[in-house]
């Protein structure tokens, strides 16, 4: 049986009338860029999450720069930042011109630790940006009370946990912006890149707006330096017909997840979990395993493919090889040598999870 680690095209399949009259009514509409189906889809998906303002802009990564630039945060200032996470977090920071101070995630779980947020913190500390990995959110309570009693900003990075919640409200409205990606492998993907960025503050939407699109406050007037990061109108209408199905796609994905952590229950797999008053959306369900990389190569050679998410930690990347205060960040290096993602999508079958375990069961047993 062999069971690819994505399977996009099976969404586009079962969605396909839907997407090819949006397609089609984009393009006969002859407006391509930030017109009407980007203006729709920031207001459906502000109600989706519960939110004053959602600023369509065409990465999650240029949704977490511009989310430090809005807040006026550059040169000579720094940002804790998880470093057991993608790299775009981190990159993002040096994007906008502060730098990146590199926080461990916890004991038991892959999410920014609050310990080691308080070791990072600095005087030039300005703001925390919380990762909701693997689709599952960041216990927020405590590092929101770290954060509001040192005047930082908390930004939430939700790249992979749209649709997920923290004590009955969706993650990305409990920050000062939360910042979503589209690529096309995420529970909510395009057909190519996208992002966007959550906020209560109308004047920030405005500011991010106007930073999206050259800093242009009219046809020829330009107040400050900005990107051009403007959402293809293309994509906002794939999105349109994508969302109304994200939380029934998101419970497929938990019942799934449920399916494998029941059926590896008694191996010497660590099953993934969310937090007290959290509920994930698994965009990755991931394991950890002592023999990490020769469970991966078994499974590969059953036609399973996996991934590993992520084998070198971010303060371990060549591109901060030159800082001088590198921290040691035991966790966050242990993870690394121990995670390994198994397919996780709406279209997987409980056949093709029961065959994945029993895989599992059979390599510890030799």
């Amino acid at each position: 049986m062999k069971i690819p680690f994505f399977d996009i095209a099976a969404q586009y399949r079962a969605l396909r009338p839907d997407i090819d009259a949006a397609l089609r009514r984009v393009l006969e509409s002859g407006s391509y860029s930030n017109a009407t189906e980007n203006l729709a889809f920031e207001q459906e998906l502000a109600t989706y999450l519960g939110v004053r303002e959602v600023v369509a802009v065409n990465s999650g990564t240029d949704a977490l720069l511009l989310s430090l630039k809005a807040l006026g945060i550059g040169a000579g200032d720094e940002v804790i930042v998880p470093s057991f996470t993608f790299f775009a977090t981190a990159e993002a920071v040096c994007l906008a011109g502060a730098k990146s101070r590199f926080a461990d995630c916890g004991s038991t779980g892959f999410n920014i630790d609050l310990h080691s947020i308080e070791r990072a913190y600095s005087a030039a500390t300005k703001a925390v940006i919380a990762v909701h990995l693997y689709g599952h959110p960041v216990d927020l309570a405590p590092i929101q009370q770290f954060c509001a009693a040192r005047n930082l900003h908390l930004i939430e990075d939700c790249a992979q946990a749209l649709g997920a919640s923290y004590r009955g409200q969706r993650v990305g409205t409990f920050g000062i912006t939360g910042a979503f990606s589209f690529y096309p492998t995420k529970n909510l993907g395009a057909c190519g890149d996208g992002g966007a960025i959550a906020c209560a503050d109308s004047k920030i939407a405005a500011h991010l707006r106007r930073l999206r699109n050259h800093g242009r406050i009219s046809a020829h007037n330009h107040a400050e330096i900005g990107i051009n990061s403007r959402l293809d109108e293309i994509q906002a209408a794939i999105l349109r017909v994508k969302l109304p199905h994200l939380d029934r796609w998101n419970m497929q994905r938990r019942v799934l997840a449920q399916r494998y952590s029941s059926g590896l229950r008694d191996t010497r797999c660590g099953l993934p979990s969310d937090c007290d008053n959290g509920v994930g959306v698994f965009q990755h369900f991931v394991i950890t395993h002592p023999q990490r990389d020769a469970l991966a190569v078994f499974l590969a050679r059953h036609d399973v493919e996996t991934a590993i998410y992520y084998p070198t930690p971010c303060h371990l990347q060549a591109a901060f090889s030159n800082s001088s205060d590198l921290p040691a960040l035991p966790w966050a290096q242990h993870s690394a040598t121990q995670t390994l993602a198994l397919p996780i999508y709406p279209e997987l079958t409980d056949a093709n999870v029961d065959h994945i375990v029993a895989l599992v069961r059979a390599f510890e047993q030799a």
